[in-house]
């Protein structure tokens, strides 16, 4: 296939997985969707291998999809045109129980399955045993409580499974929000097996499949100049969960060995060296911990590397069942697999090749989820109908990298900023919420040469009610750390603010009620910096302090440079201070 075919032919496939996105978006009932965007469309081929993906979130899409449709397939190899299916089981290849994902398999009018779209979309509520998708301190499965779909059909011949229905309308907290969430991904799976059928019937089922073979292998190519673009060596990490329920005295570290071999252009993870799953909902599913492993490596090599089943070819994962990073076994709860231990994976991925290829990698991004990002759910007392929904009201946590300052808003290193932080107005609107301030931190970056995001902070609470605010906030002790001389982000933490302004300190993972008049304050952790403070140029130093992300004090402590009572900078002092460093 001739090259502009080829990338003709990829741009109409991302074409379908956007419409798709656009489905979900604009139909999507509650705000974590329609507002926030956490959801993700993506395409994978007859052979279960991911071909394209909506510019959605990396710790959706990149490995799951695939897992999740050969599970469909051997459970179901009878597949249909008008079927559909819902999969949201950490051991049959979903992220965790919050994302259902939707399946739809692309049959031709020959009864042939040519392809498999998927669309993920978090939820609000899942009928978990409290109001939150996030239950950070489930012993279990059982103890987290929600209903698991290993791919269950739920749709034949177009027509959805009433029984189905029925069982979800029972469990779940606010069944009319879920049934609209579930119609608008099942309708934004059906977009993109509509688009896909009109493509073949342009040019051809046949000629569909090439492209899929070719543009893998292409893939394929670009990663492998890309990996031997970058110096062979092998690096170690170690990367910190803070303390939660379950979970040892000092937390959970994640080791993590990455090795770079240019010669045969391989990139390799070894995950193996970890602790066995905890009694607690922060372990990893196997496709949450394949996607932070890649997502540490694809945030340190040439970004227009596609990723795709082809790229993945040259990435070599290690890792072994019945470990916190590694294949869960059932009845271990992975509530919060997207996200807290996710992080200190692909965190030290990217560190480890900053170590190990100068100018390449990222220092930390910062923990998550403060009770900035919760759940949040009560009585409305509007109505008397109970709400739940998770806000997105401030996180930061970018990180340092070698060209360039942190994405200030990336949220967390697994959903690479694709996630919108919501319009306090939205939400004070579509919740009884009010949001009294939301602001960054001084002096909270992590220090480099590229400088780590600094932290946020929230205060929110309710507003003619009580509230309960669920959160799984990692970061307080374990702050983002820097990398080739970067410094460490600001920590996160959390308070209770009460009516007379006293502060109480909230515990790291909670599930906390908020009385009327009463005020959480929620800080987000910041960003590690990348290389030497002292190597910032000093015209960048005197614009964050003009700006007011940090002090005079720590331009001159920090970052060698003396700034006059006008903000002006001083030379000789500047270059006294950064020479005695």
């Amino acid at each position: 296939m001739d090259l502009v075919t080829l990338a003709l032919l990829n741009n109409r496939f991302e074409g379908v997985a956007r419409k798709m996105a656009n489905t979900l978006l604009r139909t999507g009932r509650s705000g974590v969707l329609n507002i926030a965007r956490d959801f993700s469309c993506c395409i994978v081929t007859a052979d279960a291998e991911l071909l394209v993906a909506n510019e959605g979130l990396p710790i959706h899409v990149l490995s799951g999809p695939d897992i999740m449709a050969r599970i469909m397939k051997e459970y179901c190899p009878d597949l249909k045109a008008g079927d559909a299916f819902i999969n949201n089981s950490p051991y049959h290849g979903c992220s965790h129980a919050a994302d259902h994902t939707i399946l739809v398999p692309i049959v031709d009018d020959e009864g042939r399955h040519r392809f498999t779209v998927l669309a993920k979309a978090h939820q609000a509520d899942i009928g978990n045993s409290i109001p939150t998708t996030y239950h950070g301190a489930a012993r279990d499965v059982y103890e987290e409580g929600a209903l698991i779909f290993p791919s269950v059909r739920v749709q034949e011949n177009y027509r959805t499974n009433q029984d189905f229905v029925r069982m979800c309308r029972m469990r779940i907290r606010v069944p009319d929000q879920w049934w609209g969430d579930f119609l608008a991904a099942l309708g934004a799976a059906r977009i993109g097996e509509q688009e896909i059928r009109a493509m073949a019937a342009e040019v051809g089922w046949d000629a569909l499949e090439a492209f899929s073979r070719e543009w893998l292998d292409y893939s394929e190519k670009r990663m492998i100049e890309a990996v031997r673009a970058l110096p062979s060596g092998r690096a170690t990490r170690v990367s910190r969960h803070d303390p939660f329920p379950g979970t040892p005295e000092d937390g959970i570290p994640v080791t993590v060995h990455v090795g770079i071999d240019a010669e045969a252009a391989r990139i390799s993870v070894d995950l193996t060296e970890n602790m066995d799953c905890l009694p607690c909902g922060l372990n990893l599913s196997e496709a949450c911990t394949r996607t932070a492993a890649m997502v540490g490596i694809f945030n340190s090599i040439d970004h227009t590397v596609p990723k795709n089943a082809g790229s993945f070819r040259r990435i070599d994962l290690r890792l072994r069942d019945n470990c916190v990073v590694g294949v869960p076994r059932h009845p271990t709860s992975c509530s919060v697999a997207t996200t807290n231990v996710a992080d200190r994976v692909a965190n030290p991925v990217q560190c480890a090749i900053a170590e190990i290829a100068e100018g390449k990698g990222m220092a930390e991004c910062g923990a998550v989820i403060p009770p900035s990002v919760a759940v949040i759910s009560g009585i409305h007392p509007r109505d008397g109908k109970p709400f739940i929904n998770q806000v997105f009201l401030g996180m930061t946590g970018g990180a340092g990298s070698p060209s360039a300052d942190a994405w200030l808003t990336i949220g967390h290193v697994g959903n690479a900023g694709m996630c919108n932080l919501d319009s306090v107005e939205l939400d004070e609107l579509r919740q009884p919420l009010y949001v009294a301030s939301r602001r960054l931190l001084p002096d909270t970056e992590g220090a480099g040469e590229h400088v780590g995001a600094p932290s946020i902070a929230v205060e929110f609470g309710p507003v003619g009610c009580a509230i309960s605010v669920g959160y799984v906030s990692d970061g307080v002790v374990n702050a983002a750390l820097g990398t080739r001389g970067g410094g460490k982000g600001g920590p996160a933490n959390q308070y209770l603010i009460e009516e007379n302004g006293s502060r109480e300190p909230l515990p790291s993972c909670a599930q906390v009620d908020v009385a009327d008049r009463q005020l959480v304050l929620s800080i987000s952790a910041g960003g590690g910096g990348y290389g030497d403070p002292k190597s910032r140029p000093a015209e960048k130093v005197a614009r964050d302090v003009r700006l007011g992300r940090i002090t005079a004090e720590r331009a001159r402590a920090v970052y060698g440079v003396a700034l006059g009572e006008d903000g002006s900078i001083e030379p000789e002092e500047t270059a006294r201070l950064r020479a005695a460093a």
